[in-house]
């Protein structure tokens, strides 16, 4: 039990959640997607991201898959164990695989994603028992919040002409 984070032990979710969202903040104010992720490892932040495509002109630097690279990093393993992930959108089909890679047991997502989501809607990647891996999943954390942020992004972007 780590102290440094009190409101983590009676419902851990809303309140890593809502670090996630945090980041998917940062990333909306740089004019990125606002998707963010953290990374928890025995009731402590690990690592912390949001989306960084544009900014870094690379179509792989999702928030999930900068927070797992920071993860790895910071427990000198690629072997995420005993981590949870919070992000705020439904992992894709990229950020699910690097997930089963990592060996990630707990993802836990916002908002979902009927047009790119890989862990509930359009496919079961994080679950599927044809894979090495699998994670326990939980959708629908704080998903009105979550969902909020990328529809107001996307509406700006229409508004101002972009696509």
């Amino acid at each position: 039990m780590n102290y440094n984070e009190p409101l983590a032990d009676l419902n851990p979710h809303p309140y890593y959640m809502q670090k996630a969202l945090q980041q998917a903040q940062v990333a909306d104010s740089l004019d990125e997607v606002p998707i963010g992720a953290v990374i928890v490892h025995q009731g402590r932040v690990i690592a912390a991201a949001h989306n960084q495509r544009e900014m870094l002109h690379d179509p792989t630097a999702h928030a999930e898959m900068l927070a797992i690279t920071q993860a790895a990093e910071a427990l000198g393993d690629w072997r995420l164990l005993d981590c949870a992930l919070y992000v705020t959108l439904e992992p894709c089909p990229m950020c699910a695989g690097a997930i089963v890679n990592a060996r990630i047991p707990w993802v836990i997502f916002g908002a979902t994603d009927p047009k790119a989501g890989a862990a509930t809607s359009l496919f079961q990647l994080l679950n599927d028992h044809r894979l090495n891996h699998r994670c326990e999943v939980v959708p629908g954390v704080m998903a009105l919040e979550c969902g909020e942020i990328i529809t107001n992004f996307f509406r700006r972007q229409r508004q101002l002409g972009k696509k």
